[in-house]
């Protein structure tokens, strides 16, 4: 290979003749040349404007995503915390009306005189048995909410059931109670029956409107029923005289006592002690005259006296 130089000003020639290896080199480096430089251009575009470019979209883009994703986080958040609130409260009440579900097991109990021992409404119920062959798959706990709902509609129907049978055992009670039945003292005997007797003042037939039970003088003088007083304080003929009314229609007179227990307005309970056993009025002797009145009128309290509790 030979190269020819021209010079512009003198016009002189000079000339160069190259080897194989020296072309070679001469080819590479004019030939690189252009290929270097569009590489070292395109790096330059790259790391300039079209580099700055790539970097604000990727950042925006980032930015608005992390904002997309904190603000879902913060409605998790809230929504979990009004979950939590509400699942609170609805636990509360159920603990409130277990509670009350104990209360009335209790209640039940003493009203219906069961042995404190068989019905511990304080403990959860005993379970046991040998253990068997599974019937299959391990068990798949249910969403707790639905849980909560069932625990829940479960409690609403024994508190249903539980109130009715404390209803009817109230009203059972309530009936027992005043039922009237039994003697009008613990301890004495019927020293006349009702009916057509002797008078012991006059000596002439009379008619007794009661029943009288002769016995000591203080002992004492119960009510046959539940009820609530409504004489307390002496009367003629009957000297200190109780009256109880007991409700439909029925009241009951204790005459002739000592001394009275109860004042014209309290409320008493079958077997309370109203009075004690004297001879006040028109008597011979410590006892107590009782009678017993239905609709206000006069019967047998023999009937009573005698009479199978409910």
């Amino acid at each position: 290979m030979k190269l020819i130089i021209v010079s512009k000003r003198h016009g002189r020639t000079r000339s160069f003749t190259f080897g194989g290896w020296t072309r070679a080199v001469l080819s590479v480096c004019m030939l690189g040349l252009p290929t270097g430089f569009g590489v070292w251009l395109g790096q330059e575009l790259i790391q300039g404007d079209g580099a700055d470019l790539f970097t604000r979209d990727t950042t925006r883009s980032w930015n608005q995503a992390l904002d997309e994703q904190q603000a879902e986080l913060s409605n998790t958040k809230r929504h979990a915390k009004e979950q939590l609130a509400a699942l609170t409260l609805r636990m509360a009440e159920l603990q409130a009306r277990l509670l009350r579900l104990d209360a009335l097991g209790e209640r039940l109990t003493s009203i219906a005189k069961l042995d404190q021992g068989e019905f511990d409404f304080s403990q959860p119920p005993a379970l046991g048995g040998p253990e068997s062959a599974g019937l299959g798959d391990a068990y798949q706990a249910p969403d707790f909410l639905q849980v909560v709902e069932q625990l829940t509609s479960r409690i609403e129907n024994r508190e249903q059931q539980l109130d009715t049978l404390e209803a009817l055992l109230a009203k059972r009670k309530i009936q027992r109670d005043v039922f009237i039945a039994g003697r009008p003292v613990k301890k004495g005997w019927m020293s006349s029956r009702f009916g057509r007797r002797t008078d012991p003042f006059k000596g002439h037939v009379a008619w007794h409107n009661g029943v009288d039970f002769a016995g000591k003088l203080g002992s004492e003088v119960i009510a046959v029923a539940s009820g609530v007083v409504t004489w307390s304080d002496k009367r003629q003929g009957y000297g200190q005289l109780v009256e109880i009314n007991h409700s439909n229609g029925f009241s009951t007179r204790y005459a002739h006592n000592a001394e009275h227990l109860v004042k014209v307005g309290d409320v008493v309970k079958k077997g309370q002690v109203v009075a004690l056993m004297g001879s006040s009025g028109r008597s011979t002797g410590p006892h107590v005259h009782f009678e017993v009145f239905k609709n206000g009128r006069p019967v047998d309290p023999a009937a009573y006296i005698h009479r199978t509790h409910r």
